[in-house]
């Protein structure tokens, strides 16, 4: 694999291999704690924070989990720390709303609102029960992945996934009867 590569190279000094490696995650890491914290600037806050702390601790990264389940562990924990010291704000990006000249007006702002309400619905959750949904459907982690980065028991995050499922269905149960939340 690639990346085992690069990390053994990051881990025995190589600089490039470890500026590429982190250039490969950072995506994934702030879109982890975007939706976690749900606030562009705490999550750019987050990913710096988690990015440096890999950078740092890159040599004491054990192979018994995958590489991007540590990335993830750190990136949650950090989120976590800094949804219970404040409460997130929840912002529109003005960016979100834009069409495309051949799209259905209509149609992109009722799907940004559609993807508004999830990301509010999804702000609502508890933060366990958030963190492991982001995971699971947004950085399609396995579930065992998301006990690895999360330091949980299997059955801990499999009744996370469903709790989270049941708070989603109800925050967003207009969608469900065919209309829309308001």
């Amino acid at each position: 694999m690639v990346e085992q590569q690069l990390v053994r190279a990051a881990q025995s000094g190589d600089r490039d291999a470890l500026i590429t490696l982190l250039r490969e995650i950072e995506n994934g890491v702030y879109r982890t704690a975007y939706y976690i914290l749900g606030n562009e600037q705490d999550a750019l806050d987050a990913s710096q924070e988690a990015l440096i702390r890999i950078y740092t601790k890159i040599g004491s990264y054990e192979e018994k989990a995958q590489f991007k389940t540590w990335v993830q562990r750190i990136v949650t924990n950090i989120c976590i720390d800094k949804f219970r010291r404040s409460k997130p704000s929840v912002s529109i990006d003005e960016h979100e709303m834009v069409f495309t000249a051949n799209s259905n007006v209509e149609e992109d702002v009722f799907s940004s609102y559609v993807a508004q309400d999830i990301r509010e619905a999804i702000d609502q959750l508890p933060e366990h029960h958030r963190a492991v949904v982001v995971l699971r459907y947004l950085q399609d982690f396995s579930y065992n992945e998301i006990a690895d980065s999360l330091d949980l028991p299997l059955n801990t995050v499999k009744s996370y996934l469903f709790r989270a499922r049941q708070q989603l269905q109800t925050l967003l149960q207009d969608y469900q009867k065919g209309g829309v939340r308001g």
